[in-house]
């Protein structure tokens, strides 16, 4: 698709390596973008058709009956085809008509593109986080409405990308809505702005968790390319997952970052390779220990691991110089302890709320920055495991090479050797 206001490939790419664009941005005009064409019917498109991406549509559906899903993409025909059939058994009731996808069916390494030009309003990004600044980029190019599952991104240049167009999304007047949805439920909401309103004081330290058994995979199959079998098989490539630390553990960092409205100047870490060697475990680590400093001086501690049989342990703890807090519902200072009462609903119900009544009243939101400064703080612990250094926000944002959107980028269904597997003191930090 061709705009009048689109910056070239090549000015992206220099963007995303961390050239400074903010005269491009500041020229582009600022747009609204009806939706439906007029219409009232809010036309969705949802690209990446696994689990989650099914159930993003069905979140999106049932939040208000405007809705109706128009457009479905993926790399592979029977995730798709798995996705629709999903779709089909889940929607037999009144919400039937609001799948109506008819043959908007896009298969392939550029069915996104397909998806976008299709003429729905709202794109739901579910793929591998590999390919979130890529599809973000084109999305918000093309002036559509996105809803994007966490991390969005694997590196730092793919999180200057974000970055770059997150401030296009607000220059559009277009919503954004990501899939940190402790971020849209109530009991989070109220216990955090007490936190934040002093109830425990100031805040000296906090520690989060994300410590669980193993989780699912696949073995290659003999007509599958390595390129198929590491996309089918994402969670355990750092280029396509950004290692379990950034995929998962993003959730309890980002938790942090909103207690203490502001995201880590340095974070010191380690971990390591134990349980996961089979070959079908990629090359990621099942083992990590962060220490974040945060500008004020507070230290985090973050942990996370996914190992069967070991003690599990998911949350989040904040320590004031009044008391203590669990951010998820209950606040302790001097024997006394608040516990959250309030209504509970979904967060992944919520988030898709938010996004519907944002764009119908023309109120636009937009959480690019705040989860892509979760992403790049869970990155940058990664990469201070993996090499054993410490790693500062300026490096990440400002210095560092490390570009796996290369890659993404000019993927082909191909050869493709796993990378190695990262020791620290002779990884080298770039």
């Amino acid at each position: 698709m061709k705009q009048a206001n689109a910056m070239t490939r090549r000015e992206f790419l220099k963007a995303s390596a961390g050239v400074a664009v903010g005269g491009a941005l500041a020229s582009l005009p600022i747009e609204l973008f009806a939706h439906a064409q007029g219409s009232d019917k809010l036309r969705v498109g949802l690209i990446g058709c696994g689990g989650r991406g099914t159930g993003a549509a069905i979140d999106i559906i049932d939040a208000h009956p405007s809705v109706e899903l128009y457009a479905m993409g993926d790399a592979f025909r029977d995730r798709l085809e798995g996705s629709l059939n999903a779709l089909r058994e889940e929607l037999k009731d009144e919400r039937k008509a609001q799948l109506n996808v008819g043959d908007r069916l896009f298969v392939g390494l550029d069915a996104y593109k397909h998806v976008i030009a299709s003429g729905v309003d709202v794109v739901l990004l579910c793929t591998p986080p590999a390919f979130r600044p890529i599809h973000f980029r084109e999305a918000i190019l093309a002036g559509k409405h996105v809803f994007m599952e966490k991390p969005v991104a694997v590196c730092p240049a793919g999180a200057r990308l974000m970055f770059q167009m997150g401030e296009l999304a607000t220059q559009k007047g277009l919503s954004v809505v990501a899939g940190t949805q402790r971020r849209h439920e109530p009991n989070y909401i109220e216990t955090i702005q007490r936190i934040k309103d002093g109830a425990i004081g100031e805040i000296v330290a906090g520690a989060c968790y994300w410590n669980q058994g193993g989780l699912w995979h696949v073995e290659k199959r003999p007509e599958w390319s390595d390129v198929e079998w590491q996309i089918r098989n994402w969670l355990y490539f750092t280029w396509l997952s950004g290692d379990f630390i950034v995929e998962q553990h993003i959730h309890n960092i980002d938790v942090m970052n909103w207690v203490l409205g502001a995201h880590p100047v340095r974070a010191m870490g380690m971990g390591g390779r134990q349980s996961r060697t089979e070959p079908h475990y990629g090359h990621i680590y099942d083992h990590f220990a962060v220490e974040f400093e945060y500008p004020n001086g507070v230290k985090v501690l973050s942990m996370c691991r996914q190992v069967d049989n070991c003690a599990i342990l998911i949350g989040e703890r904040v320590y004031g110089s009044k008391g203590t807090a669990d951010p998820s519902g209950t606040i302790t200072v001097g024997g006394t302890t608040w516990r959250y009462d309030g209504p509970k609903r979904s967060g992944y119900k919520q988030e898709h709320v938010a996004l519907v009544r944002a764009i119908r009243e023309g109120k636009p939101i937009n959480e690019t920055r705040a989860v892509t400064e979760s992403t790049l703080a869970a990155i940058m612990g990664r990469m201070s495991a993996y090499t054993g250094k410490v790693v500062t926000w300026d490096f990440v944002m400002n210095q560092s090479k490390l570009n796996l959107l290369e890659r993404a980028e000019k993927l082909e269904f191909g050869p493709m050797p796993v990378d190695e597997v990262a020791v620290p003191g002779k990884t080298p930090l770039v």
